[in-house]
């Protein structure tokens, strides 16, 4: 099985306190990923750490085998919607074409081949009408509907989200898992920081546990279980044992 994402012994910390130790794993190609855990367990801080945003204090990580400087443009990423400045004045579609400038570069003039491409990407996510609309005056969930265009238009193969569910509306939820989908179908690898453990079993097929440490990593069927998350949660989750049989995940 190919490794799209390696990591290996990753630890980072802040002011000298870990906030992750030695987390390993490999994530195989061509998944849909889940990355879970209490309030404070390092999820962001694991897809920060993968992308080069906060320095590891030991530890690799590779794409494909290779450092992700080099493969750089490999990489989409959707970040939290809150760490987001959206008073910035800009129009959906100027966010979006963003994400052609990995494979334009800085310094070169995007082509009418780019903007095409990056309003097909709106058209994707249900937004090719709000193509001109000001991001500001757009609602939470259009906003995170941008940015999962923008993340669209690098056309990675693999893509990080970090909390994409938090604060969306129904219609936006699935739009979002309807684009999961799609781009598993295309043999994408994606990796997601997401909270609600009632849906992780409908939304993805492998699943990474973490609280500091790794506590669990594997298909999801084996690494969904009442002892894993206790492991993970503790009393945080009490109510583990009525959405999770002891010997596996819910039917």
């Amino acid at each position: 099985m190919t490794s799209a994402v390696t990591v290996e012994n990753m630890t980072v910390a802040y002011h000298k306190k870990p906030v992750l130790r030695e987390i390993s794993f490999e994530a195989p190609e061509g998944k849909l990923i889940g990355i879970m855990g209490p309030n404070g367990a390092g999820k962001s801080t694991l897809i920060k750490g993968i992308l080069g945003l906060v320095p590891l204090a030991s530890g690799k990580v590779g794409i494909y085998g290779k450092p992700y400087k080099i493969q750089r443009k490999l990489v989409g990423y959707v970040p939290q919607r809150e760490s987001v400045d959206w008073d910035f004045p800009t129009s959906a579609l100027d966010v979006v074409l963003m994400g052609r400038y990995g494979h334009a570069g800085m310094f070169r003039r995007l082509r009418a081949a780019d903007r095409e491409f990056a309003f097909s990407c709106l058209e994707k996510v249900g937004m090719s009408d709000f193509a001109d609309r000001q991001i500001s005056q757009l609602s939470g969930g259009q906003q995170q509907r941008i940015f999962l265009a923008r993340a669209l238009a690098q056309d990675a193969s693999v893509y990080f989200m970090d909390e994409p569910f938090v604060g969306v509306d129904a219609a936006t939820e699935r739009a979002i898992v309807s684009l999961l989908n799609e781009l598993k179908k295309q043999g994408k690898t994606v990796l997601v920081v997401h909270h609600d453990v009632q849906t992780v079993t409908d939304y993805f097929d492998w699943l990474l546990l973490v609280n500091l440490r790794k506590i669990a990593f594997g298909p999801t069927e084996e690494v969904f279980t009442s002892e894993n998350l206790q492991k993970a949660y503790g009393g945080r989750l009490s109510f583990t044992e009525t959405l999770v049989p002891s010997a596996g995940i819910k039917s």
